[in-house]
């Protein structure tokens, strides 16, 4: 699993919550259907905004990510955005109450 990290800089203040919330909705249109992509938590904050992707592969992240995607973004929102990819081996799923590595279940440490 590949988690990607955008940041979008823009001035402060923090956006309003509820335009955030329309936009980000409206803008799920565009990532539904993104080959690879788990999620996408749409990120708000008083430097900017961004977004954390959870994508099955780094193949499926970089074919997202891929040349132009930058200047698409700057496109849209007027700056530049950063991206890190991070290799992801371990998840804590404390809603489900497990542990997963590589993306497969395992006996949890604390419940020993």
């Amino acid at each position: 699993m590949i988690i990607a990290l955008v940041r979008i800089p823009l001035p402060g203040p923090k956006r309003d919550h509820d335009l955030v919330r329309a936009q980000s909705l409206e803008a799920t249109k565009i990532f539904h259907d993104v080959p690879g992509l788990r999620r996408k938590y749409f990120l708000n904050s008083e430097t900017g905004g961004g977004g954390i992707y959870e994508f099955a592969s780094r193949e499926a992240a970089l074919a997202w990510f891929r040349d132009g995607w930058a200047d698409w973004m700057e496109g849209r929102f007027g700056v530049r955005p950063t991206l890190e990819l991070f290799d992801c081996p371990v998840v804590l799923d404390n809603e489900a109450g497990e542990a997963r590595v590589d993306g497969v279940p395992v006996a949890p440490p604390w419940a020993d």
